[in-house]
């Protein structure tokens, strides 16, 4: 298969490459796959709704879970589709309190988090703050003879995968001009460089980092800020917030390139999330996705679907026909149909520095 096929195929083939061919290529790991994940609600499988005490239900899930699992999407997100590609289990969130399986590892994710400020709660420190807890006490707890714990060669052998700074992003420009949040970009940075090398001193050796997505073409994004025709790209982005995004994940690769560099042992893989979901936006045709930058789940109709006063969850919304091919979900989270492409986009290694399997980590 060449890339031109990768990168431009047809719905059915991308359902057939993914859920028939990705899994049984994929998932030959020689130990058990352990992953620790931290970032926001694009990789929050339940945080959020754990640790603010919701149950969150229709429309959220309907898809493929059919019950309440705190996902901000209508099935499955971007780690899900990973996880099921070492055929592993789906991470349980760190704050999950009834029948938790930390077997192969924790979600640190929370819906909302950012870098900065640190000391709010779940700011990626926090998170970190937690796992350094999740990892104190199961090696502890290891010691004095329990059973089904991570041990001290599972940290070490461990993915942790990064997926954070859209919300630093969207914050900052709510009060900031554009030239403003990009001075505050190397700041956003810095809270990722003290995470990896925390994560580096305490025994991990494997990152895989996504940098962030195209802010700009986010339905909510779109039909909240005050714009003119000059702000728009050919697609219907807004260019000031896509451009922020790239200055940030070229800071995020300086940063991967540099940690390599400084890390003796480590692996840092950069994946190139930003032009993976651009594409969907840019190539929509490609994927029968309809009206890319309208939400499924909102209130308002064309172009975007999106109100702020009458969001999806909250009452009086409308919410697309199931089975129709939408990129968001409620305005700011994808669906669970992009999730998979997404997903196999990351899984081909096109889109990777250095372009290695996402099971490289359990087959090595």
């Amino acid at each position: 298969m060449d890339e031109k096929q990768i990168r431009f195929p047809s719905p059915l083939l991308t359902l057939i490459i993914y859920f028939f061919l990705l899994p049984f290529v994929l998932s030959q790991c020689n130990r058990n796959p352990v992953i620790f994940n931290f970032g926001d609600s694009n990789s929050d499988t339940g945080g959020y709704a754990v640790a603010h005490g919701l149950n969150l239900g229709d429309p959220d899930a309907r898809t493929f879970f059919h019950q309440p699992t705190g996902r901000l999407c209508d099935g499955r997100l971007i780690i899900d589709f990973l996880c099921e590609s070492l055929n592993t289990n789906y991470l349980t969130p760190y704050l999950e309190s009834l029948a938790p399986n930390f077997t192969t590892g924790a979600n640190f994710a929370i819906c909302g988090s950012s870098t900065r400020p640190r000391s709010v709660p779940f700011s990626l420190h926090i998170q970190f703050s937690e796992f350094k807890r999740f990892q104190n006490r199961s090696l502890e707890l290891g010691s004095k003879g329990f059973k089904n714990l991570v041990g001290e060669k599972d940290f070490k052998n461990a993915i942790y995968t990064i997926d954070i700074g859209q919300n630093d992003l969207a914050n900052a420009f709510t009060y900031l001009s554009y030239a403003d949040v990009v001075k505050k970009i190397p700041s956003f940075i810095s809270e990722i460089r003290e995470v990896m090398l925390g994560i580096y001193e305490v025994g991990g050796r494997n990152f895989w980092v996504h940098n962030t997505g195209p802010l700009g073409c986010l339905p909510e994004k779109l039909a909240t800020r005050n714009t003119n025709a000059n702000d728009f790209d050919e697609y219907g982005c807004i260019k000031s917030l896509n451009e922020a995004a790239k200055a940030h994940n070229m800071m995020l690769n300086a940063l991967c390139e540099q940690l390599r560099s400084q890390t003796k042992g480590a692996t840092i893989v950069y994946v190139d999330i930003y032009s993976i979901k651009y594409n969907l936006i840019s190539s929509s045709a490609s994927y029968s996705f309809e009206n890319p930058l309208m939400a499924c789940c909102g209130y308002g109709g064309v172009p975007y679907n999106y109100n702020a006063n009458i969001t999806c969850r909250s009452s009086g919304f409308s919410v697309c026909e199931e089975g129709s091919r939408y990129v968001s979900w409620d305005g700011i989270h994808y669906t669970e149909a992009a999730n998979a492409i997404v997903a196999s986009k990351i899984l081909s290694t096109h889109y990777s520095t250095p372009p290695l399997n996402f099971n490289y980590f359990c087959s090595a």
